[in-house]
């Protein structure tokens, strides 16, 4: 019974490692292409008429 329950703890931890990895890559990816396109609109600042 203990074995059990100590592969379902495992394989619990093992996914949310999995999980955790894959929002922190998404977060770095996103996070640089807002500042590509933030730089990309400076730089055309003075092309845009308001």
């Amino acid at each position: 019974m203990d074995e059990k329950v100590y592969k379902t703890i495992g394989s619990t931890g093992a996914a949310n490692l999995a999980l955790g990895i894959c929002v922190l890559v998404t977060g770095i990816v996103s996070g640089i292409l807002l500042i590509i396109n933030g730089a990309r609109l400076l730089k055309s600042k003075s092309k845009i008429l308001l």
